[in-house]
């Protein structure tokens, strides 16, 4: 399945039988050498009762992931077609429950609360000083505002701040963000897990709207442009200087189906 250009491999573990080592969740993700993606999804049952369903989420090199928002929209849609669902359902990720609600071919994810806001922290780079801003949307992302998308330098740029020691242990992801209009902005994302820029990464795509709100007052819904070329939109309320209630909308796709041997 792929949301907005973020693909994924997506298998039904509901019985239990299947169990990957790193290695092989990379491999499955080699796009040379394997079915290629940017992560791995497994539907298992909720053992918590928190939720309808649960999931085990990979990144592409094998490391555990604790949230996804462009996978969160797929693996609801896969859930619907596998296990049935009416026009809502709830699945735990490592983040929290999130909720999905089906529009169409189009989803709309709930997600937890978003934590950890800073703004404006200058952080030491080989071309000097820049100003990055950060929030965890379910996992941590670093953004950056720049005057040309296309010109940004995001292998480059996005490596050395995921590695910074400024968000040392764990890292970050990274948003190079470009205002396109009032309430739009263009969003490219560095990927942890992935070590690379995707096509896109909702949960990157929601920190980066939020900050922009912050930042230049923006209101809701904000409209994001990511690099596949889709158009999502992130929803969001405050309350008491908190965000409240952020959804993010956006495709959830089909590629193929077929049968792996590992």
């Amino acid at each position: 399945m792929n949301g907005a250009g973020n693909d994924f491999v997506l298998l039904d573990n509901r019985a239990g039988n299947l169990a990957f080592t790193r290695e092989q969740v990379a491999q499955i993700c080699h796009r040379q050498r394997g079915v290629g993606a940017d992560g791995l999804m497994l539907l298992v049952p909720c053992k918590s009762g928190a939720a309808d369903w649960a999931w085990d989420f990979f990144n592409s090199d094998g490391s555990t992931a604790e949230m996804c928002g462009n996978g969160a929209r797929c693996f609801a849609r896969y859930i619907q077609r596998i296990a049935g669902a009416g026009a809502r359902v709830t699945f735990e990720t490592l983040a929290g429950v999130i909720s999905a609600e089906f529009k169409g071919e189009r989803v709309q994810i709930g997600l937890t609360a978003p934590h950890s806001l800073r703004l404006n922290d200058s952080i030491v780079t080989a071309a000097g000083p820049r100003v990055v801003h950060s929030l965890n949307t379910g996992v941590p992302h670093a953004v950056m505002f720049v005057e040309d998308a296309d010109k940004a330098m995001v292998q480059d740029w996005g490596r050395e701040l995921r590695f910074h020691p400024h968000f040392a242990p764990r890292g970050t992801n990274v948003n190079f963000v470009q205002r396109l209009g009032s309430n739009f902005i263009r969003v490219r994302t560095y990927e942890r897990g992935v070590e690379g820029e995707t096509l896109a990464c909702g949960t990157g795509v929601t920190a980066s709207a939020l900050i922009a709100s912050r930042l230049h007052q923006f209101t809701s819904p904000v409209r994001v442009q990511v690099q596949g070329g889709d158009e999502m939109e992130v929803s969001f309320a405050e309350m008491g200087g908190e965000f409240t209630g952020v959804r993010l909308l956006g495709p959830a796709d089909f590629t193929f189906e077929g049968r792996l041997t590992v």
